[in-house]
C-alpha cells in the first residue's frame, strides 16, 4: 500500500504504507450501459515532443544497463534482491533477477517464479476490476458509494463520495493505519470487518483534495466483491490472472501451498540474513497483492494494448483508454491523477504508473503508453537509509532518459517576481495524507513540509530530496511553477486571495498535496511548544534528585514547609508523571514505527493504558501545576521561585491542550 510512497512520508514517518488489481468483459450478449464520461477534464499533452537521441531500446543494450545499474545498486543499498520486467511492443524485452529470495539459502530471485509483494501497485488490478464492472452497466463511477454497501459511509460536507473520487484518492479520508499491515497469518481480519470496524473521518470535501487512502481503495474492492457475487481474490483470479496467463500471483493470504516456497523473503537489510514474516495486508484490494516479474510483464502489457493480451481481452479499448487517460486536474503542470494510474510523464512522452511499499518490499511499474514500453522494478528490502525510495526514482529516471529522451523547453519569470513568489510559498505546510482525530497526527507537528528561499533566489523543499540527500533547488519558469534545477520534475502551487493555499511537486502530486495549517495549528507554534514544556519539565524532574543530593552533602535542611513545601513536592511528582506518559508515548509511536505489529500484538492495550493516564496525569498535571503556581505567588516567595512556577504552569497546560488537540487523552485506540 503506499506504506506506500516514500517520498511522501519522508519528513512524517519512518514508514507506514501499500495496494490490489483487475477483470475480465461482460458476458456475449449481456446488455451493456454505456460508461458516463465524467467531468470533463482538460487532456493535456506532454509539454513537448519527443526527440529521440539515444541508444535504441533493445534487449542486449537494455540488459547491459540494467546489468550495470541493479546489481551496484542493490549492494551499495543493502537490499537482499530484486526483479526487473522490460516490455516493448507486447513482447518481453527483459525479465531477469537480482540477488537473493532467501539470503540465508541463497535462493537466487527467478523472475518467471519467484513471488514479490508490490504494495500499492495491486491498487491497479483493483481499478482494473472496478473498469470492468463499469464496463458491464454493474457500477456507476459517479453513483453514491453507499449504493453498493452493506454499511453506510457517514455524510460529511453534503456531498456523497463515488468511485470516482476512491479511484483519484479525491475521497476526502484521513489516514488509516490500524491493521493496514500486520504480520499475524493466525487470526486474518476480513476485508468487511476492516471495513466496519472504524470509518476514517471524512477531513476533505469529495473531488477537491488529492489524499491517498487505503481505506477508500478497500471499500471499492469490497464493492467488486459484492457486486460480482464473488470474493475480492477469487474474482482477481478468474477475471485478470486466468486471462493473462499469470499462474504465479494471488491476492490470497497466506499464500496457497503451491506458491508459498516460490514466495521472496522480506527483509530489513540484506546483511542481517533474518528474514521477515509474511506481511498481511487487511485492506487486502489495497496491498496483498503476490507476483512473479513474468506475470507483471503480462499484466504492463495488457494495459499498454488497452485491455488485450493476446487472444484475451481483460479491458475494452475504449475503457482502457478511459482508464488511462481521464485526468483530475488539481495544479497547473505537474503530475496527475488518473482512474486508478497515475501520470509520471517525462522527456515530454506520456507516461503513466502506481509505486508500492510495505514494510519490506519496494517496488515501482511505469507504462509509455505512446511507446508501448513498460518497465517495473521490485526489491525484497527496505535497505540502508532507505536506499530503495533513491533506487527506484534513479531506475525509472535514467531508463527514461537514456531509451525515452526529449526537450523540454521552459519559460521565464522576472526576477524580481519570483523573488516575490518565493517568498509567498515559503513556510510550514502540513500533508494532505495525514491522521487528524487520532494520535498519529502528532506525526505532522513533529515533521512539517517546509518551504524555504534560497540564496539564489530558487526555493527548497524540505521532503523532495535528490539523490544527494539533499533538497532539490527549484527554480520559477512561470508563474507558481517551478522547475528542479539541473532536473526534470515540476513543482506547482494554487495561489488564492494573495496567498498559497496549496502545493506539491510531480513526485507526489497525483495523490498528495501540502496546506498551510490554520493559525491554532501551526507545527512551530505547537512543536516549540511542546518542546520547550518538556525541557522545563525534564529540568524540574533532574533538579529534584540533584537538589537532594545537594542539600545532603552540605548538610542543609529542606527550605520549605507547610502549604509551600506541599505545594513543591506535588508539582515535581505531576512533572515525573507528566514524563513518564510522554516517554510511553515515545517509546510506543517508535516501535510502531519501525515494524508491523506481530501476531497477538498488545498494541491495542498499551495504548488505552496510554490514553487513559494520559487523561489523569495531563489533566492532574495541569491543576497541580496552576495551584502551585497561586501557592508562590501568594507566599511571599522570590522572583526566580516565581517566575519557574509560571514556565511550569504554562508546560503543564501547553501538554495537556496538545494531548488533547492530538488525540493522546481519551478512549478509542482507532488509528
Amino acid at each position: 500500500m503506499n506504506r506506500l510512497y516514500p517520498q511522501m512520508y519522508t519528513m512524517l514517518r519512518a514508514g507506514l504504507r501499500a495496494s490490489a488489481t483487475l477483470a475480465v468483459l461482460a458476458r456475449a450478449g449481456a446488455a451493456q450501459k454505456p460508461i458516463p464520461p465524467g467531468p470533463p477534464t482538460k487532456q493535456e499533452s506532454p509539454a513537448v515532443a519527443p526527440t529521440p537521441v539515444g541508444p535504441r531500446l533493445e534487449r542486449a543494450d537494455v540488459e547491459a544497463w540494467v546489468d550495470g545499474f541493479l546489481p551496484y545498486a542493490i549492494q551499495r543499498g543493502d537490499i537482499a534482491g530484486a526483479v526487473v520486467a522490460v516490455v516493448k511492443d507486447g513482447q518481453v524485452l527483459l525479465e531477469k533477477g537480482y540477488g537473493y529470495a532467501d539470503v540465508k539459502r541463497r535462493r537466487p530471485v527467478d523472475p518467471a517464479r519467484t513471488l514479490f509483494r508490490p504494495g500499492s501497485v495491486s491498487k491497479l488490478f483493483t481499478w482494473t476490476a472496478v473498469m470492468q464492472l463499469v464496463e458491464q452497466g454493474k457500477l456507476d463511477l459517479d453513483r453514491d458509494v453507499n449504493t453498493y454497501l452493506d454499511f453506510k459511509v457517514p455524510d460529511a460536507f453534503g456531498v456523497p463520495i463515488t468511485l470516482r473520487n476512491a479511484m483519484t484518492h479525491t475521497a476526502g479520508f484521513e489516514e488509516v493505519d490500524k491493521n493496514v499491515i500486520t504480520t499475524d497469518s493466525t487470526d486474518i481480519m476480513p476485508l468487511d470487518a476492516f471495513l466496519k470496524g472504524w470509518t476514517p473521518t471524512r477531513i476533505f470535501p469529495p473531488g477537491k483534495v488529492p489524499a491517498y487512502s487505503n481505506y477508500a481503495t478497500a471499500l471499492a474492492g469490497y464493492i467488486v466483491q459484492r457486486v460480482s457475487g464473488e470474493p475480492f481474490d477469487a474474482y482477481v483470479e478468474r477475471h485478470i490472472f486466468a486471462p493473462l496467463g499469470m499462474e504465479h500471483a494471488s491476492f490470497r493470504q497466506p499464500l496457497p501451498p503451491r506458491l508459498r516456497q516460490d514466495a521472496a523473503e522480506g527483509y530489513d537489510q540484506a546483511s542481517s540474513r533474518t528474514p521477515k514474516p509474511y506481511e498481511i495486508v487487511a485492506p487486502a484490494p489495497a496491498g496483498s497483492l503476490a507476483a512473479s516479474g513474468d506475470d507483471m510483464a503480462r499484466f504492463m502489457i495488457a494495459h499498454l494494448q488497452d485491455g488485450r493480451f493476446g487472444q484475451n481481452e481483460i479491458l475494452k479499448p475504449e475503457t482502457a483508454k478511459l482508464m488511462h487517460g481521464t485526468a483530475l486536474t488539481i495544479l497547473p503542470r505537474v503530475n496527475r491523477m488518473l482512474l486508478g494510474f497515475y501520470e509520471t510523464n517525462r522527456n515530454g512522452r506520456r507516461a503513466i504508473a502506481h509505486g508500492g511499499d510495505t514494510y519490506y518490499f519496494h517496488s515501482d511499474l511505469h507504462l509509455f503508453l505512446d511507446d508501448g514500453v513498460g518497465i517495473f522494478l521490485s526489491m525484497n528490502s527496505g535497505g540502508k537509509e532507505g536506499a530503495t525510495g533513491a533506487i527506484r526514482s534513479a531506475f525509472f529516471e535514467q531508463f527514461a532518459d537514456r531509451y525515452l529522451p526529449g526537450e523540454e523547453h521552459d519559460g521565464q519569470v522576472d526576477s524580481a517576481t519570483a523573488a516575490a513568489h518565493a517568498r509567498l510559498i515559503a513556510g510550514t505546510y502540513e500533508n494532505s495524507r495525514r491522521s487528524q482525530s487520532n494520535f498519529l497526527g502528532l506525526l505532522g507537528l513533529l515533521g512539517p513540509g517546509t518551504v524555504s528561499v534560497n540564496d539564489d533566489g530558487t526555493v527548497g523543499v524540505s521532503f523532495l530530496e535528490g539523490l544527494n540527500g539533499e533538497p532539490k533547488r527549484w527554480r520559477e519558469i512561470e508563474p507558481f511553477v517551478w522547475r528542479e534545477v539541473d532536473g526534470k520534475n515540476l513543482l506547482a502551487a494554487r495561489v488564492e486571495n494573495g496567498r498559497v493555499t496549496m502545493f506539491s511537486g510531480d513526485e507526489i502530486s497525483p495523490f498528495m498535496v501540502f496546506m498551510p495549517p490554520p493559525a491554532w495549528k501551526s507545527p512551530a507554534l505547537l512543536k516549540w511548544s511542546l518542546v520547550g514544556a518538556i525541557v522545563a519539565l525534564l529540568l524540574t524532574v533532574v533538579a529534584w534528585p540533584v537538589a537532594a543530593l545537594v542539600r545532603r552533602h552540605y548538610h542543609a535542611a529542606y527550605p520549605l514547609e507547610g502549604r509551600q513545601a506541599l505545594a513543591h513536592r506535588r508539582v515535581r511528582i505531576a512533572a515525573l508523571a507528566t514524563m513518564l506518559v510522554l516517554a510511553g508515548w515515545g517509546f510506543t509511536l517508535q516501535s510502531m514505527l519501525s515494524e508491523p505489529p506481530s501476531a497477538n500484538s498488545p498494541l491495542d492495550g498499551r495504548l488505552l493504558v496510554l490514553k487513559l493516564a494520559g487523561l489523569v496525569v495531563f489533566v492532574g498535571a495541569a491543576l497541580v501545576a496552576v495551584w502551585h503556581a497561586r501557592v508562590v505567588w501568594t507566599g511571599g516567595r522570590r522572583w526566580p521561585a516565581r517566575t519557574w512556577s509560571v514556565v511550569l504552569a504554562a508546560a503543564s497546560v501547553a501538554v495537556l491542550l496538545i494531548a488533547v488537540a492530538f488525540g493522546l487523552v481519551g478512549f478509542s485506540t482507532h488509528y
